[in-house]
């Protein structure tokens, strides 16, 4: 190409327009200082706004919690906090006591102590079923008081959240209600604990009379 023809066509470009260069520069460096588009901001934020929803769940503690011992009794599933479960084991002999209430089963020998056992079937006024090889003794305590409760069975040990208790059910009333800690959504009937440990009307003062 002669240099009489490079002039030529150089002088028959169009002009680059400097200042409409300058902005696209500008709003790539802006884009590039932010890092981030307004529709990747938008996202961002949200993903924020849904960590921040989670937020109380990661920070929940072990006093949010309840370990519940789940058991059997007719036909309902009842559960108690493991805080007052000693142990369970299975009705194996068990001695009768007279002069004392009938929801006071008798004594059982648990390696050389000397426990009450409660038929709560009695105390809640829930249909009998009667004794078989399936019924389990609940030994209940917190330091002062422990007596054994009666299950048709043992199903297990689960952790529930406590939030997810509900106060009651239309179906419990009386002395159900009493010592009703809350019902759990899968229909877990949660007993007070400290509350049955604590009752006077379970806990038997009468004497043997000569």
């Amino acid at each position: 190409m002669t240099r009489k023809r490079f002039l030529k066509e150089r002088a028959e470009r169009p002009a680059i327009d400097w200042q409409m260069v300058r902005k696209r520069l500008d709003a790539v460096t802006d884009t590039l200082n932010r890092g981030l588009t307004r529709a990747e901001e938008k996202e961002i934020l949200k993903a924020r706004a849904r960590a921040l929803a989670r937020e109380p769940l990661a920070q929940a503690t072990e006093s949010d919690y309840c370990e519940l011992l789940e058991f059997s009794l007719a036909c309902e599933t009842y559960g108690v906090e493991m805080a007052y479960v000693k142990e369970t084991r299975p009705l194996l002999e068990i001695t009768p006591v007279p002069c004392t209430p009938p929801l006071v089963l008798g004594l059982i020998n648990v390696r050389g102590r000397i426990i009450s056992v409660i038929d709560i079937k009695r105390f809640f006024d829930l249909p009998e079923k009667g004794l078989t090889n399936l019924n389990k003794v609940i030994i209940m305590h917190d330091g002062e008081m422990e007596f054994g409760i009666l299950a048709d069975s043992v199903l297990g040990v689960r952790t529930i959240p406590l939030a997810e208790l509900q106060p009651s059910l239309p179906t419990l009333n009386g002395v159900r209600e009493e010592y009703l800690k809350g019902v759990t959504k899968e229909r877990t009937v949660v007993l007070d604990g400290k509350k049955l440990l604590g009752d006077s009307k379970i806990i038997v003062h009468e004497e043997i009379a000569d």
